[in-house]
């Protein structure tokens, strides 16, 4: 997210002696993207963050992904408690999230700590809330909260409900704000849906300056390594800069609308490389008088669709549970289910929550999905 952000105590210049008033100096760490070329923090922590005193093996999980078509027809994945991938390909990862209240006591106790080696990751809040605590600070999360975590953060979950349940998006590439809404210098321009004011940043907390054995389990694509470290990953005192966790709320989405439906565009939230994200939220249908509000049925030949269904009641379907996912491959025509189309036309608006993810690469299934599908889903577009 490129906004200058700063934390703390930090020196007056970079890379110069940071001298710590109980004896010694602090330890400066840059944190950057595409080498040295793009967005970076500067963090500064009491003690060296390198010293590494245990090493895992390193589990793999390659064999899941095949990245081979078995199947070619419309989805629904029945709602489920369970973190489990559904659909991948080289630009995307889209899983179900669900945090039991048990096991994330586990990882705080267990000084056990998560981070991402080679994705990005959006984690979308359907129910729940508690604190995502970071080595940049803490940031609280509620209901509909989008929660981006770049690479290289590290963080742990403390759940103030007895579980957190919603949709996790890992991407190879930065998941950013649409460039269509921002300015030549990054900020967000006045037509854009949200602003800098509706973006959560982290509140650092007292550095935690604590030696003993901290687990941090890293994932990648292929597998998970463990790192077993020296010192307490929280021990930063201070940091600056562009480059750091943050959240947006579905509901600070404001909703373009128009006479007639406003195609899925003008719901963008995020972009990726390879991929969007947009937000069905609470809004006002079109008013013209003729207007037809629920969306007409398409063929997007060029891009999958997968929607994850968050909250409220949905216009263009039926059958559909909170926290069903459904995905269309590039393609095939879909639309509203029978009914929906004609028993729209003079509704004056929707409550619905909805997140959506268009990949412009063909998705794969995972094959251990197929015992959580609705499997009468393609033919449910027949007249009742």
């Amino acid at each position: 997210m490129p906004f200058y952000q700063t934390r703390g105590t930090i020196p007056k210049k970079r890379h110069t002696i940071f001298k710590n008033p109980n004896g010694g100096i602090y330890f400066e760490e840059l944190v950057s993207r595409e080498g040295f070329s793009y967005v970076y923090t500067n963090l500064y922590h009491l003690n060296m963050p390198t010293q590494v005193k245990e090493l895992g093996e390193f589990k793999s999980c390659s064999e899941k992904y095949k990245y081979k078509k078995n199947d070619h027809k419309p989805y629904h994945f029945l709602s489920n408690k369970s973190n489990h991938t559904l659909l991948y390909n080289k630009d995307v990862e889209i899983s179900r999230l669900y945090l039991e209240l048990k096991s994330v006591k586990s990882d705080l106790n267990g000084n056990i700590f998560r981070r991402n080696g080679d994705s990005d990751m959006l984690v979308y809040i359907q129910s729940g809330n508690g604190i995502i605590k970071t080595n940049y600070g803490n940031m609280q999360f509620v209901e509909g909260d989008y929660i981006v975590i770049p690479r290289g953060v590290i963080y742990q979950f403390e759940l103030k409900t007895k579980h957190v349940s919603g949709l996790t998006i890992c991407s190879k590439s930065p998941i950013e704000t649409p460039a269509k809404y921002r300015n030549r210098v990054g900020q967000l321009l006045e037509h854009s849906p949200f602003c800098e004011r509706d973006i959560k940043t982290p509140v650092l907390k007292n550095p935690v300056d604590k030696k003993g054995k901290f687990n941090i389990l890293v994932k990648f694509r292929e597998g998970t390594k463990s790192f077993v470290y020296n010192n307490h990953p929280f021990d930063v005192i201070g940091w600056d800069g562009f480059y750091f966790p943050w959240i947006l709320n579905i509901n600070d989405f404001e909703p373009i609308t128009g006479s007639i439906h406003q195609p899925p565009p003008v719901h963008q939230t995020f972009q990726s490389k390879g991929f969007v994200i947009c937000s069905f939220v609470s809004r006002l249908f079109d008013y013209h008088p003729d207007a037809i509000p629920a969306p007409y049925p398409h063929s997007n030949v060029d891009s999958d669709e997968v929607i994850f269904y968050s909250k409220g009641n949905f216009v263009s379907r039926s059958g559909i549970s909170l926290g069903s996912i459904t995905y269309h491959p590039m393609g095939l025509p879909h639309g509203p289910q029978p009914g929906k189309y004609e028993d729209s036309i003079g509704k004056k608006s929707t409550d619905e929550l909805a997140v959506m993810v268009d990949t412009f690469n063909p998705l794969y299934v995972l094959s251990d999905t197929e015992s959580n599908i609705d499997k009468d889903y393609p033919y449910s577009w027949l007249k009742k």
